[in-house]
């Protein structure tokens, strides 16, 4: 017998998020009525994640759910609110929530305009579409965004997954999820940026290398904060930080964009560094300097200015 308060669920997206979220909330005693998958990774992904659950067209998944998941890409998102709401499908009282990070409910008004309620859900992790994802939503939070009367249902949805539902304001939503995309691709291409430069140098198995050194920086980072910044930059040492930018710039090929980041998050870290007071107005400049002309040195902070 199923418990009060049970949904039928349909899932629009049987990505990587989609087929996850849904499995989710199947273990939660929700039924999915419906998915939709077009691509064959998609099909496959359905049966896997939710067997025996009926692969079905967009509209009748929208005719027969009480709660209606859109897990589709961001620019995708509009346009299937609205031509849904072209045909009518929208259904007064009917739950309809979408994963985006970049939007919050107001990307829904052709939900709110049928009578329906918007909600948004977006969980702050990265997805291999497998099942040891519903493990990791265990530790994971989700952005949530709702009309302040229907917050509680958002939050309780993100409960019954098992993740911890963080309430972002309307207004928030497109910094929220840069500061996601920041933190989570960006550190996607910083990895992918060392392991070159060590393969450069003969280096086989850069991830054993960075591995235990990447983990202890993100850990310490998370705990400590900038507290736990370390390095030539932290220490101000401008030979050190001239050294590695000519050795960039002599490396060259198809390695500028290293070149270009380094650079970048340098002088971001000086500036984060000095408004600390953890370098002296001296040595900042010579940061500086040292990250704009090729050979550049200056002065070890040992030695003064």
């Amino acid at each position: 017998m199923a418990k009060p308060g049970r949904l039928g669920v349909g899932i629009i997206g049987a990505g990587k998020v989609g087929a996850v979220l849904g499995a989710a909330l199947r273990a939660a005693e929700h039924a999915v009525v419906g998915v939709s998958a077009v691509s064959d990774a998609s099909r496959d992904r359905a049966e896997t994640l939710l067997p025996g659950v009926p692969i079905l067209e967009v509209q009748d998944i929208v005719e027969r759910a009480e709660l209606v998941l859109l897990a589709v890409p961001d620019d995708a998102l509009g346009p299937l609110v609205e031509g849904l709401a072209k045909l009518g499908a929208w259904q007064p009282g009917q739950l309809v929530a979408h994963t985006s990070g970049r939007f919050g409910v107001g990307i829904l008004h052709p939900v709110r305009a049928a009578g329906a309620i918007p909600l948004a859900l977006h969980p702050a992790m990265t997805f291999t579409g497998m099942s040891l994802d519903l493990t990791r939503l265990l530790d994971c939070s989700f952005g949530v965004t709702a009309d302040p009367a229907m917050l509680p249902i958002a939050q309780a949805l993100v409960v019954e997954m098992g993740a911890e539902p963080v309430a972002i304001a309307e207004g928030d939503r497109t910094l929220y999820h840069a500061a996601l995309a920041h933190g989570s691709n960006h550190l996607v291409t910083l990895v992918a940026q060392a392991s070159e430069l060590l393969r450069e140098v003969g280096v086989e198995a850069p991830e054993r290398m960075l591995g235990p050194l990447l983990r202890a920086s993100l850990e310490n980072a998370l705990a400590s904060g900038e507290s736990a910044l370390t390095g030539p930059v932290a220490r101000g040492d401008v030979g050190t930080v001239a050294a590695h930018t000519e050795a960039l710039r002599e490396l060259g090929g198809g390695s500028g964009d290293i070149l270009d980041a380094y650079l970048a998050m340098a002088r971001a870290t000086a500036r984060r560094a000095g408004s600390r007071g953890l370098l002296r107005p001296e040595q900042i400049d010579g940061i500086g300097q040292a990250l704009q002309s090729p050979g550049t040195d200056g002065p070890h902070p040992e030695e003064g200015p």
